[in-house]
């Protein structure tokens, strides 16, 4: 973490500087504006879920972007629904800068355990298998559980101390909204209702230049638009619920799928060391039927557990929270308001635009990916930087992805809601065997690791993919160790990226490389310092840091002590902010430790090298060589825009 660029600056360093006022507000002034919805904003954010408040922290990390959010709970979540968080969220929760914290609450899902119908009694339930949960490798996060309510307070707390000091207004639900093409500057209108009992009720409207839905599965946004979800109901009523028990299930503090001759269950272990979540298969549901029909209580559910887990018993002493639902797959065709060459004002994201069964655990991930991949497009379109036919790419992109975990959580739902089948039996109902290699299988699915964006303006094609195998252009930046050239500190070259709208350019030195300026280092240094092309010198503002744009790290395949700092090119010595500091966080090399070279952990080619290009929301645009630099400018060039030429106050850094 880097602080103290601009001056010292004493206390907590995640708590960034807000903009000064123009003028200080009287007390009761201040308390009734902070109260009052704005009469105009950038971004309109209407819920405040977990896709609402991803999308908020990322825009709040910009004091000129006005945001307002709005949310029909009366307050900040206190018990939340959803509790897995995959290891590709931890990612980016990394980014956000909150996912020590997370992981030092939160229950780790190390393993998981399948249990079925014995075949000597089939009344009674045995373990049947153990299989990891995450493969190793694949992420430096495990997969954990936590209350989504605290989730959302790391998510308050990032947001209140942003530079934009962000937060909620509750209690406001909305009406409706119209959209007015030739308006030139807040095309969208939207009518709030406020329910606060504390206040008189009245109907307010923000004038908006975007407006994003992430308001649930009866998004009101999204019916403002017209666009509906399609799917279909597995006809299928299951019970969850939060549990304090006492218990000789010998699972009960490990992920386990319990198949049963009294149905399905899935344990999911909660933080804290006592609580647990209990998802229990009830009732088919006639063609048609809501689950609401079957006025199902909790004493239903319990009885259930208690039925599937014999010959274990199950002693429920407090339940937090439960509910009842119905699985189905529904998605969205569009995820804007977009038609023909119209360009997109209103967004949906979340369960405004997909909804699913929450076996794979994927709800609250997936809806957190939508806003995560959204928000850096918003920000760097109403910022000038890049054309605003960039925001047609968020549908294009969350949409195909979503219809391939629809089409995996169907198959997925339905193996869980059959029967389990005897041993050596045939007949109708899932085999406990094939349902185990199911799960393994797909693993990386439900990990958060199911998403490749397709080729298109953002996401380069793989003519030079071979260069490093293990960056795959449209996955994620999978992370490996490196060691910091200038101290020597091991870290992950992962985290040295901020969900700040920025795009990473990872050059990976080759062999010949640790001289520079000859070789591809040095090549690529000139072209982007120098060159008229250079995305550096053709994008970046007038005055600002050299890196306020593109991040660009280098990591050399030699140890630290072998590289010379005197020998490096000047961009990877920057000099940055009001005073000139040199930043000394551009230059990694390859960790020697067994098990930690990044070249060969990710197929880099140790001769030639290679140039990854990473987007603001960590998946990977481009891998190029390292002396490409045409390709490299003309990638930008599709997007991008020169800022307005007007006067600014340089800083005293190394600004283009």
């Amino acid at each position: 973490m880097q602080f103290h660029l601009n001056g010292f600056t004493p206390g907590d360093p995640r708590v960034a500087p807000a903009p000064a006022p123009a003028a200080e507000p009287a007390p009761q002034q201040r308390a009734a504006q902070a109260d009052a919805l704005p009469e105009s904003t950038d971004v309109l954010i209407v819920g405040a879920g977990p896709a609402g408040l991803t999308l908020a922290a990322q825009l709040a990390a910009f004091a000129d972007i006005r945001t307002c959010v709005v949310e029909h709970k009366p307050g900040p979540l206190q018990l939340g629904q959803a509790d897995g968080i995959a290891c590709r969220t931890m990612e980016m929760f990394q980014a956000f800068g909150f996912a020590e914290r997370v992981l030092q609450e939160a229950c780790w899902i190390n393993e998981v355990t399948f249990w079925k119908p014995d075949a000597r009694d089939p009344h009674r339930i045995v373990r049947h298998g153990r299989v990891q949960d995450t493969e190793d490798g694949l992420s430096e996060f495990p997969h954990v559980v936590l209350n989504q309510a605290r989730v959302h307070d790391f998510y308050l707390e990032l947001m209140r101390d942003a530079p934009a000091r962000l937060q909620p207004h509750y209690a406001r639900r909305v009406l409706g909204l119209e959209i007015d093409e030739t308006a030139r500057d807040y095309p969208v209108s939207v009518r709030i209702e406020r329910g606060d009992a504390r206040q008189a009720a009245g109907v307010e409207t923000v004038r908006a230049r975007y407006v994003v839905g992430c308001d649930g599965a009866r998004s009101a946004v999204r019916q403002a638009i017209e666009r509906q979800l399609v799917g279909d109901s597995a006809n299928q009523a299951w019970g969850v619920m939060d549990v304090l028990a006492v218990t000789d299930f010998p699972d009960i503090r490990c992920k386990s799928a319990v198949q049963s001759r009294h149905g399905n269950l899935l344990v999911i272990p909660r933080e804290g060391g006592y609580l647990v979540r209990l998802y229990v298969e009830m009732d088919k549901l006639g063609d048609g039927e809501r689950v609401s029909a079957r006025n199902i209580g909790l004493d239903q559910l319990i009885a259930a557990a208690q039925r599937i887990l014999h010959p274990c018993t199950l002693d429920v002493k407090e339940v937090p929270w439960w509910s009842v639902y119905e699985i189905g797959q529904r998605i969205c065709a569009q995820y804007d308001n977009a038609r023909g060459e119209q360009a997109p004002r209103v967004f949906i994201a979340g369960d405004a635009c997909h909804t699913h069964s929450p076996k794979a655990g994927q709800g609250m991930n997936f809806s957190m990916q939508d806003t995560f991949n959204l928000g850096w497009k918003l920000a760097a379109v109403l910022r000038g930087q890049c054309r605003p036919e960039l925001l047609r790419s968020y549908s294009a992109e969350r949409q195909s992805v979503a219809q391939e975990l629809i089409d995996f959580d169907r198959a997925w739902a339905r193996m869980f809601s059959d029967p389990a089948r005897l041993d050596g039996s045939a007949g109708d109902g899932v085999d406990p065997q094939a349902f185990k290699e199911y799960f393994q299988r797909h693993a990386r699915f439900t990990a958060g690791f199911g998403t490749r964006y397709r080729p298109s303006t953002i996401c380069g094609d793989t003519q030079h993919q071979q260069l490093a195998r293990g960056f795959e252009v449209g996955t994620r930046f999978h992370s490996a160790p490196v060691l910091r050239a200038a101290d020597a500190r091991p870290l992950q070259l992962g985290h040295v990226a901020a969900a700040d709208g920025r795009w990473r350019l990872y050059a990976f030195a080759g062999a010949h490389d640790a001289t520079p300026p000859h070789g591809g280092i040095g090549v690529l240094c000139a072209f982007l310092q120098d060159a008229q092309e250079s995305p550096l010198r053709r994008f970046t503002p007038p005055g600002a840091d050299v890196d306020a744009l593109f991040d660009l790290r280098v990591v050399f395949p030699t140890r630290p002590a072998e590289l010379a700092p005197g020998a490096l090119p000047e961009l990877l010595l920057p000099r940055k902010g009001r005073y000139g500091l040199r930043d000394y966080e551009k230059v990694y090399a390859a960790d020697p430790r067994p098990g930690c070279d990044i070249f060969e952990l990710r197929g880099i080619d140790r001769a030639r090298g290679a140039l990854v290009v990473v987007r603001p929301d960590q998946y990977i645009a481009l891998v190029l060589p390292l002396q490409a630099c045409a390709q490299l400018g003309a990638f930008f060039d599709a997007f991008m825009l020169p800022p307005a030429r007007q006067d600014r106050a340089p800083s005293a850094g190394n600004e283009l």
